[in-house]
């Protein structure tokens, strides 16, 4: 993950017919990652208990933490297009299993299908876009504006999507609405995208195998769960053994991903790739305040304020109309003036919303100034997402880019995780204003944090 940079301006921009294609399938990812929020309570009731209804989110985000990179990694030995569609398939066979699920666990596994599914389509997406743009001199900028659009910004739509098919049809709903999308994804990249070459022998069969490294991918799968179920133990009864495991775990991955030559996350490469690292870390934190709020104002709208969960999603519009406008604007900044200035708006904003969080929001709080905080809270959406994935994209080759994407999405993911933990620990077990505003302090502290750093960041300075 070496860093690149660019001797000429390219003049072409990659046909919006191909990143259109791509982004149709990144949408199932941001819609399976944010129905789910107002679906918990009504799940919970469905199956009569609340108790293990968190692994219903985190299970998703660990499956697609551990498959990212590696599904990165997979698209560039046997060809992107080829494991965009054969993640299709597995959404669609997580969605039918999920829709009959008996019981708690056969959910859960569900979710885990649908986050190995999920998982494959953006770094690959970014995979096929980087190869056009480099086979045809064309930029990037616009492409990565609208698959950001359609895996991130959508995201804030699916409360409001769910709202309405939970609402409707019940919890069982956002299942099976994967699969027509599913259909016409699959449709479309097949004949928009790119051939790809052809497939390795068994000899490269062997090797492939071997450069996945299937050890690393088991020790981050240890390391990453271990965390997360100390994290979560935090709220009620801590379980402090864990720490020693978690402790071995790291040392473990850390050892092992510096001794193997096809490493499943290169430690070196990203220490030495000073941009990149400081990018994941700026990542880890923005999407850990995104998802408090995110996860956060649904339950809260619905416990705290009585909300239906259709009324609780269509809350949730405003963050989703005003992130698509911010992710716009935020391109344009980008290529006018770079990613400081871009990370300046996005975490400034990020720093506001969690403020109005923690002091205006309020179960008497006018509607009115509820919905024009929800619009405020858009705009970092759009302006970090677009400052940190374009810095990816041009501090790393070709060849790298969907391994580095597919981090970078797994450093989302665990994001998610952590805020699934925040919101645990800063509402002690109950959903009321005091709880809210104690998420809402979380979230202006990163949001400050994130602030200063960018400020005086001397990669960024450089850039």
């Amino acid at each position: 993950m070496t860093a690149v940079v660019e001797t000429s301006t390219p003049q072409a921009s990659v046909p919006l017919k191909l990143s259109l294609a791509l982004g149709s399938g990144t949408v199932l990812q941001a819609l399976n990652s944010s129905m789910i929020a107002v679906a918990i309570v009504p799940i919970a009731t469905y199956f009569g208990s609340s108790s293990g209804t968190v692994w219903v989110i985190s299970a998703l985000y660990i499956a697609t933490a551990v498959t990212a990179p590696a599904a990165g990694r997979l698209g560039s030995i046997l060809g992107a297009k080829r494991v965009y569609l054969a993640g299709l398939g597995l959404i669609a066979a997580g969605s039918i299993l999920g829709s009959l699920a008996p019981s708690l666990g056969w959910l859960i596994a569900a979710r885990i299908l649908l986050g190995i599914g999920t998982a494959t389509q953006y770094p690959n997406a970014m995979t096929v876009i980087r190869e056009y743009a480099d086979r045809h001199r064309a930029q990037t900028r616009s492409a990565i504006a609208t698959l950001t659009i359609c895996a991130q910004s959508v995201v804030a739509l699916g409360p409001t999507l769910g709202g309405l098919l939970v609402g409707t049809l019940g919890w069982q709903s956002i299942m099976w609405v994967n699969l027509p999308l599913v259909v016409v994804t699959a449709i479309w990249v097949f004949f928009a995208a790119p051939s790809d070459s052809a497939l390795p022998d068994r000899a490269g069969a062997t090797a492939l195998f071997k450069s996945l490294d299937p050890l690393g991918i088991t020790l981050f799968l240890a390391l990453t769960t271990s965390t997360m179920l100390f994290l979560l133990s935090l709220a009620e009864h801590a379980k402090w053994y864990l720490v020693p495991s978690t402790a071995l775990f790291v040392f473990l991955f850390v050892w092992w991903e510096r001794r193997t030559t096809s490493a499943f996350i290169d430690v070196r490469a990203i220490a030495r790739n000073r941009a990149l690292s400081m990018t994941l870390g700026r990542t880890l934190l923005t999407y850990t305040a995104f998802y408090c709020i995110f996860f956060g104002l649904p339950q809260w709208l619905q416990v705290a304020r009585g909300m239906s969960p259709i009324s609780a999603g269509l809350f949730m519009l405003p963050v989703a109309a005003v992130g698509i406008f911010a992710t716009m604007s935020a391109s344009r900044v980008y290529g006018k003036f770079g990613a400081r200035i871009t990370l300046l708006i996005g975490t400034a904003a990020l720093a506001v919303g969690g403020i109005l969080i923690a002091f205006v929001e309020s179960s008497s709080t006018p509607l009115v100034a509820l919905l024009l905080i929800a619009a405020i809270l858009g705009i970092p959406n759009g302006f970090n997402n677009m400052g940190n994935q374009n810095l990816i994209n041009s501090v790393t080759t070709s060849a790298d880019v969907g391994t580095a994407i597919g981090l970078y999405r797994t450093i989302q993911y665990i994001g998610a995780n952590l805020a699934a933990v925040v919101i645990e620990l800063t509402m002690r077990g109950t959903i009321d204003d005091a709880g809210l505003h104690r998420t809402g302090g979380t979230i202006a502290v990163i949001g400050i944090a994130l602030l200063v750093g960018v400020v005086f960041s001397r990669t960024l300075r450089s850039r």
